[in-house]
């Protein structure tokens, strides 16, 4: 079976995730989204607990346990992290991006440090990272989404918080074909 088929998320992406109506899109995408052990362990909050336990038990969610290479490949991403110029990664998003290259899974966050250590480290070169901003792309350009991508997207940015990047967001609407 393809990686490609597979995506692992962290615990930002999850909890942003949870709150949209539209985060069977997720389902659609990806055949399974894994949820490392360390990052369930993170998650609080009762509407995103509720979400992945029914991902979970419908098997669209599984659990992802840390092997010892995932684990010594996610060490050393959190202490080059740390000697460069960037925004430092901790454990769990860097064990998703360690199962991203092992593995590779598609690595879903919006961690800004997890982001720039998969373009800046040469242990994760060809680690696919997407943010919801590149999977609602996707959803439309696979044809999973239908309307007006501005809409869709400002209905992101308004049930969950979470604000796209302005010049990123324009740049997928004119892509879109939707208004900038």
């Amino acid at each position: 079976m393809s990686a490609e088929l597979f995506a692992i998320a962290d615990t930002c992406f999850l909890i942003d995730w949870s709150a949209w109506r539209r985060r069977d899109l997720l389902f659609r995408l990806f055949r399974v989204v894994f949820v490392p052990e360390l990052i369930l362990r993170e998650v609080q909050s009762e509407r995103t607990i509720l979400w992945l336990s029914e991902g979970l038990a419908a098997g669209s969610l599984a659990l992802f346990t840390e092997t010892p290479d995932v684990l010594e490949l996610a060490a050393r991403v959190v202490e080059r992290s740390r000697l460069l110029p960037m925004r430092g990664v901790d454990l769990p998003e860097a064990v998703c991006l360690a199962a991203g290259r092992l593995r590779g899974y598609t690595v879903l966050t919006e961690n800004r440090g997890a982001l720039a250590a998969a373009e800046l480290l040469e242990e994760l070169s060809g680690v696919r990272v997407w943010r919801s901003l590149e999977l609602i792309t996707e959803g439309f350009k696979r044809g999973l989404l239908s309307g007006s991508p501005a809409e869709v997207f400002a209905e992101y940015e308004i049930e969950t918080g979470h604000r796209f990047p302005r010049r990123e967001l324009e740049v997928v609407l004119r892509e879109l074909g939707g208004e900038a």
